[in-house]
């Protein structure tokens, strides 16, 4: 986005050039319009059902987002007791979080079930660990049993996760007898089934190949005298990162166009009502974000280096799965794009590569650089690795801009180390 007469890109009607002479760089940006926006694209696409969206957590965590969310009326996957604490103190009702994670400690059943919130079982060994806590605790704790149904999305398979081979989940074939436990166990209410296939699926055959094997196992249920309330089909719709990605990628509406003719055919098939949850976390907050960066030096060598501040301490996902994300050189936006550059970060490894081959503007030291398409699994999933402290956080709506992480100091490195007394 620009403003006439302008050589700046403007973001959530900001422009990003002034933004980091007050809040300098690294610094990360979300426009709260969009994030609303694709939050009601959900609400609306799946209307004509009794559907809960809980937003995927691990996303994007950021206490203001998940306060936005609630107050849209969003509820929460969560993977963590950090997690399901977040998605508490910003208000989203116990009752529409979900305690998910295919390896949960005593400690996590326990604030699951203290916290009054449902718990996906990820095994029969989870099963009867939580059902100990809960009878111990004197509670009955909701739970849906977390399926592996084998549908296989074509993504990177570091985020496919509903293979036959995957850590999560019960394999299809033992559901049915998993949940025959779980009905005997006490303590225990099982109201659900819960699975998830992957993360950036543009496919949209997939989910409809993965509501049939669900609702195979519900009518399966049906059949044994087991009823259930919900059933949850995870997240995992993609977004466009490339030009071409942008292009093709599902919207909310067509995914209810591929679950619902499936899942409300199978419920009237039955006789049964059922409320259908969806977990959408990237395809929610992905686009809504952008991370902008200075340059430090420009470098011709094998390739035209374009040194940034920020590297994958900040944004793993080029790294860790060969992700694209545009990049754009923020300070002059209306340039004609001249050479080819290779940007980097300064991370002391040889792969921190933030994107390779772009065609930009000439680049010179100290122009901004924006990374877009930065909200998802980009704070997220940041460290501390090189001792660098990590990046502040704005909101920004309408030209207005709001601080809503402040950036760590050296201080915060150390804050929690401790050197024995015999050291010093």
């Amino acid at each position: 986005m620009t403003k006439e007469g302008s050589n700046h890109f403007f973001f959530g009607g900001v422009d990003v050039v002034e933004l980091v002479e007050s809040y300098g760089t690294p610094l990360y940006v979300t426009d709260e319009n969009k994030l609303r926006a694709n939050f009601r694209g959900y609400k609306e696409a799946f209307e004509t059902a009794d559907t809960d969206i809980y937003y995927a957590v691990k996303a994007n965590g950021n206490l203001t987002l998940l306060k936005i969310l609630a107050n849209e009326d969003a509820g929460a996957d969560v993977f963590s007791a950090g997690e399901l604490e977040l998605a508490k103190t910003a208000g989203i009702p116990t009752e529409k979080i979900l305690f998910n994670g295919n390896s949960k400690s005593e400690e996590d059943l326990r604030d699951a079930v203290e916290s009054d919130v449902k718990v996906s079982v990820d095994s029969l060994d989870e099963l009867k660990a939580l059902s100990a806590v809960a009878t111990e605790e004197r509670k009955e704790v909701e739970i849906a049993i977390r399926v592996n149904p084998d549908v296989s999305p074509r993504v990177h398979p570091k985020i496919a996760t509903g293979l036959k081979e995957s850590k999560f989940g019960i394999p299809f074939y033992a559901v049915i007898p998993v949940c025959e436990e779980a009905k005997k166990l006490p303590n225990i209410a099982l109201s659900g089934l819960h699975c998830h296939i992957g993360s950036q699926i543009l496919d949209l055959s997939v989910f409809s190949e993965a509501t049939e094997k669900m609702m195979l196992l519900v009518g399966k249920l049906h059949e044994n005298g087991i009823e259930l309330e919900f059933v949850d089909l995870g997240g995992g719709l993609g977004i466009g990162y490339t030009q071409e990605e942008k292009e093709i990628a599902p919207t909310p509406k067509e995914l209810a166009e591929a679950i619902l003719p499936v899942f409300e055919k199978k419920m009237h098939d039955f006789g049964i009502n059922l409320k259908l949850v969806l977990e959408p976390g990237r395809s929610i907050v992905g686009a809504t974000t952008i991370l902008l960066s200075r340059v430090n030096a420009v470098k011709r060598a094998h390739k035209n280096f374009v040194a940034i501040d920020a590297g994958f301490n900040l944004l793993i996902r080029p790294v860790m799965y060969d992700a694209y994300h545009e990049v754009l050189v923020a300070n002059k936006i209306n340039e004609r794009d001249s050479e080819l550059y290779t940007v980097v970060g300064p991370i002391c490894e040889s792969g921190d590569v933030i994107a390779k081959d772009r065609m930009l503007p000439e680049v010179e030291r100290g122009d901004l650089v924006a990374i877009l398409d930065a909200g998802a699994y980009g704070f997220s999933m940041s460290s501390q690795y090189n001792g660098r402290p990590r990046c502040a956080e704005v909101l920004v709506c309408d030209g207005q801009v709001d601080l809503i992480r402040s950036r760590e100091s050296i201080e915060d490195l150390i804050r929690n180390q401790k050197i024995p007394a015999r050291f010093i």
